[in-house]
């Protein structure tokens, strides 16, 4: 079992990026997936976070490739951005969110 320390910091970092963009898809991606997470699935958020915003965005989005430590289900997971919950609306799909 995960500490529940080690996911409320991670949930913390995560949601206080210092931009509203960062917060959002870092802070939605926790949000969306941490409940899947066993300790390797944390060990690499936690790792993600000590990567510099802008990094971890441009990977996100596909524009720079992703480093290979990072390469997995869980980068995959990111970059569907189907997390980032933007005025109630899942982004990508105009639905609302539930």
């Amino acid at each position: 079992m995960i500490d529940p320390a080690r996911l409320s910091k991670a949930r913390f970092r995560a949601w206080h990026r210092g931009t509203r963009e960062a917060d959002f898809m870092i802070g939605g991606f926790f949000d969306r997936y941490h409940a899947q997470w066993d300790e390797e699935g944390l060990a690499w958020f936690e790792a993600l976070l000590e990567q510099d915003d802008v990094d971890v965005m441009a990977w996100a989005l596909g524009t720079q490739p992703v480093p290979q430590r990072f390469v997995g289900s869980q980068m995959a997971a990111m970059q569907k951005l189907d997390y980032v919950d933007i005025e109630g609306k899942i982004a990508g799909t105009g639905t609302a969110q539930r």
